[in-house]
């Protein structure tokens, strides 16, 4: 990061994070911010809307990137159990109602993420691999091709596409933000809602957790909600495959594995 984007008063460190591209600027008078290389160009309206930190200002490159800038946000990420708590699922169901989000995401040219498309995706890299698990993605893949007209033609939001825990950030003034956008596609909420579900909830706890979200679940949304697991997981396998980590691309082997007693059979 260019120490001219602040000036010679500012320092400029890394903040971690898998991209490499997000830093923490500190000056003498204890101000602090998260600067971003090529964040999201919708932070705008996610700041607007009280989603993400706030945004104070935007600054283009010479050559071309472009730097954001959002207050330093003091606070600590949610853990697992406080996932069940009101605030994440009315955070979640604000974002994927929001018509402002949605129309400038569209705004912005984003396409769909049909299921098709990212069935065709996974069956790419599964076949780009030298796995000795041929005939298990075959298999899972198969099963998603079977099931896709479960999840065609359906409503489309702006999905964060990473709802994980760590990306779930409480402020000390206790107010809730999602962060790290850079995933985020126009698709249906099933996606969303699938790792949020399978990952936090209790099953027990699914229809009552919906009926907050907005929602009723019936075996249409179960179907879907159960097609975007079995998709995400082999995803999130194939990418730890990809990256030489086994022990990871193993856990999420054995998580498909052990859920296909799951699936809706129609």
């Amino acid at each position: 990061m260019e120490q001219h984007v602040l000036g010679s008063d500012w320092l400029i460190t890394p903040a971690g994070g898998t991209s490499g591209e997000a830093y923490l600027a500190e000056n003498s008078q204890n101000q602090k911010l998260f600067l971003k290389r090529n964040s999201s160009p919708f932070l705008a309206i996610l700041s607007a809307e009280g989603i993400v930190p706030k945004l104070v200002w935007t600054k283009r490159l010479a050559d071309g990137d472009v730097i954001t800038a959002q207050k330093w946000l003091e606070g600590r990420v949610l853990s697992k159990g406080e996932m069940q708590q009101d605030t994440v699922v009315q955070l979640m169901s604000k974002i994927h109602h929001s018509s402002e989000i949605l129309h400038l995401f569209m705004r912005m040219g984003k396409k769909p993420l049909e299921p098709w498309h990212f069935l065709v995706q996974l069956q790419e890299k599964a076949r780009s691999l030298s796995s000795s698990d041929k005939m298990f993605m075959k298999r899972v893949t198969q099963f998603l091709s079977n099931h896709v007209h479960h999840v065609e033609n359906q409503r489309k939001v702006v999905c964060h596409a990473d709802v994980n825990h760590e990306n779930w950030l409480l402020g000390e003034d206790h107010h809730l933000y999602l962060i790290d956008w850079d995933n985020a596609v126009l698709a249906d909420p099933a996606m969303d809602l699938s790792m949020m579900l399978y990952q936090y909830i209790p099953r027990s706890n699914w229809e009552t957790w919906l009926d907050q979200y907005g929602v009723t679940l019936d075996q249409s949304l179960l179907a879907r909600i159960q097609w975007y697991r079995v998709a995400q997981s082999l995803s999130y396998y194939l990418w730890h495959l990809e990256q030489n980590d086994y022990p990871e691309s193993e856990k999420w082997k054995k998580q498909l594995l052990n859920e296909q007693s799951l699936f809706i059979d129609h």
